[in-house]
């Protein structure tokens, strides 16, 4: 049975609801317990379909790995398997994060290129470019990225852009390394910081974690840990988007709202009240009138995230105006405009740049996830249109987002499961 969304639109969603563990975030960490010998305990994941798939990569390299709720413990032996080549790996692109961990224990690895969604090309040549710095020959080879080295050494890297996977892969080869390794220009997402912090409880020995340089100085081995993961910044924006497009009044516990701070600014120039609590735990969005055009940019970390593009361009949809939308990482991300189009929305693209003019009201219409943000957005935009809009091909959206329906009905809206 293949299932979808029905999506009932005209809903104000009000409410409170409560954001878990980042997926940017798990599935990394996840990669990052290969590492040591023993047992190490991630605690506040989300319940997404990526999160049993990266436990079958686990369990391909000789870990043993439970999935328990929100908590994942994974036992990692003494010698593992150097091949990661299981059929999971061409479901997520997270999965090739293993790659730095192989290297730095085993010393060689053989990772199958990955998958995951349709966004854009996302090449690997940084993050081999990076290991070949430490000591490694890196090739591709048969589909899959090859590696080995005698030993790794501290290296002076520098990324010609700051890629988060490459930064979280040369890192954690990095960290078993022979001497100091220097990664300038380095990723700065909080999720980075999560990854340094919990490889510093692992005894890594990281200085510079939220900055664009990244000084790691190699150790012998490392120790297993027990860590909580951060909270979800992508559906933290999701849910804020969410309010203002339906003219609503939501709460968003769970996540750091200073990880939002560019998403909240551009709500508020949309014309929303934004609170963010003391206590760093959430934020509160409320939005009274039809939201105002307001103009986006994608830039890496601290910049608007690409992965937050796809509402910008359906809060743009309904809003007083015209807006810029400006796509910086990932060329095929303007997909999303192809759906929007059919829900009745007035864009256009033009390279990398889209211009919507808004639209009072958005028409109900069959639509299509190509990939987990954009189903998303589909979902908001449905809840803006006249009629039922179904959402296909959720199985995206669910990779992404746990207990969606459950949090949207939670505040206010009509959203059923499909099965046909």
């Amino acid at each position: 049975m293949s299932e979808h969304f029905r999506v009932q639109g005209g809903a104000r969603l009000v409410g409170e609801v409560d954001v878990v563990g980042a997926k940017n975030s798990v599935l990394k960490l996840m990669a990052a317990a290969l590492l040591a010998e023993g047992t190490t305990t991630i605690t506040n994941c989300p319940e997404i379909l990526d999160v049993p798939l990266m436990a079958d990569v686990l369990r391909s390299l000789g870990c043993e790995v439970t999935l328990d709720g929100r908590v994942v413990t994974i036992t990692t032996p003494k010698e593992l398997n150097h091949r990661a080549d299981s059929e999971a790996m061409g479901k997520l692109r997270a999965s090739v994060c293993v790659l730095g961990p192989l290297v730095g224990r085993c010393k060689r690895a053989v990772v199958a290129l990955p998958g995951g969604d349709a966004i854009g090309s996302r090449p690997l040549d940084m993050h081999q470019n990076g290991l070949r710095k430490l000591g490694a020959h890196s090739e591709i080879e048969h589909g899959c990225v090859v590696a080995e080295a005698e030993g790794l050494h501290g290296a002076q890297i520098w990324l010609d852009f700051p890629s988060v996977g490459a930064t979280e892969n040369i890192l954690m080869a990095a960290v078993l390394a022979n001497g100091t390794t220097v990664i300038d220009n380095a990723a700065r997402e909080p999720e980075i910081v999560d990854i340094c912090v919990m490889l510093q409880q692992m005894g890594a020995k990281i200085e510079g974690a939220g900055t664009s340089t990244l000084t790691v100085h190699g150790v012998e081995s490392l120790q297993p840990t027990e860590h909580r993961v951060i909270g979800d910044r992508i559906v933290g924006a999701t849910w804020a988007f969410a309010a203002v497009m339906t003219r609503g009044d939501i709460t968003v516990r769970g996540v750091n709202p200073h990880h939002l701070d560019l998403v909240l600014e551009k709500l508020r120039m949309a014309g929303a009240e934004v609170t963010t609590f003391e206590d760093g735990d959430g934020f509160r969005v409320v939005q009274r009138d039809r939201p105002q055009s307001v103009d986006f940019v994608t830039l890496p970390y601290p910049g608007f995230a690409t992965d937050n593009q796809p509402f910008a361009i359906a809060l743009s949809a309904v809003s007083e105006g015209t807006s810029m939308i400006t796509e910086n990482l990932f060329e095929a991300r303007f997909r999303f405009i192809e759906e929007m189009v059919r829900l009745g929305a007035d864009a256009r693209t033009d390279g990398h740049h889209a211009v919507v003019r808004g639209v009072e009201r958005l028409s109900s219409a069959p639509v299509w996830a190509s990939d987990i943000r954009a189903g998303a957005g589909l979902v908001l935009a449905g809840l803006c249109a006249d009629g039922a809009t179904e959402v296909y091909e959720i199985f995206h959206i669910e990779r992404g987002y746990p207990g969606f329906v459950e949090n949207l009905r939670k505040l206010g809206a009509t959203v059923d499961r499909v099965s046909a």
